[in-house]
């Protein structure tokens, strides 16, 4: 197989993959009784815990009122919780709920646990290579997201 063959095949795994992602997650915010700009808060306070409005609206591309909405969303769905920061109780920090927890647990947990088992299936070199692609790709998608912020349309 040539380099652009497999450059290609690897190109169409990773939008592939993308494709597969997308149909999880949305069935997941159907399970969640969510939307998917909801699900995406939930995701970025699963994988950073607590955070005030602000940090969750830049870490899920939101503007402070569009986070406003989403939190009250989330609590109105129970799967969310505004609390003081007991550091700073001028702070209001957001938290996952423990039914939030469970039901995420439920939804990925098999995933998590399918992909724990296929990635010790590689040895030390390809989870190092893996990983450097994933870094790579990550930044890609991220500098380009930041471009078409700016973009306007045609």
């Amino acid at each position: 197989m040539s380099k652009q063959t497999l450059i290609e095949a690897v190109t169409k795994a990773v939008q592939d993959l993308q494709d597969a992602t997308d149909v999880m997650d949305e069935r997941a915010a159907r399970r969640l009784g969510i939307n998917r700009t909801d699900l995406r808060c939930l995701s970025r306070l699963s994988a950073r815990g607590p955070l005030t409005a602000s940090e969750l609206a830049t870490a899920a591309g939101l503007t402070g009122g569009a986070m406003t909405t989403v939190i009250d969303r989330l609590e109105q769905a129970g799967l969310a919780r505004r609390s003081r920061d007991s550091a700073d109780r001028r702070r209001v920090l957001v938290h996952l709920t423990e039914r939030a927890e469970q039901v995420s647990a439920e939804i990925w947990g098999p995933v998590l646990d399918d992909a724990r088992v296929e990635l010790g299936r590689f040895s030390l070199a390809e989870l190092s290579v893996i990983e450097r692609f994933l870094s790579l790709a990550l930044k890609n998608q991220q500098d380009h997201a930041d471009r078409l912020r700016g973009a306007r349309p045609h």
